[in-house]
């Protein structure tokens, strides 16, 4: 079950929303950064995107001038995460390498 921390102003005005999503493994985990990270946002200004990485658990934060721009960026990113999730369970737990 993934963490969801709410819209709320910073001191700078902008919008922030932070995801955590637990994974059965580190391995997983690493899986879905790295198959997640290529994708910048396409609008130069007005959102930034962070993704870390916490054992088994991928954590995403926005932070976005607008709250339009900011549900867009994170329906576009649960969009690719419900892919990547799905591929997953298609190809079964990753092998150790």
């Amino acid at each position: 079950m993934a963490a969801i921390e709410g819209e709320v102003k910073n001191e700078s005005g902008k919008l922030e929303f932070s995801l955590d999503v637990p994974f059965p493994s580190s391995r997983e985990a690493v899986i879905a950064l790295r198959s997640l990270s290529p994708d910048r946002e396409p609008r130069k200004g007005g959102i930034e995107k962070e993704l870390t990485l916490s054992g088994s658990t991928l954590s995403v934060r926005w932070r976005a001038d607008e709250a339009r721009i900011l549900r867009v960026s994170v329906n576009s990113f649960l969009d690719h995460l419900s892919l990547v999730l799905e591929t997953m369970e298609m190809f079964g737990p990753p092998v150790s390498q």
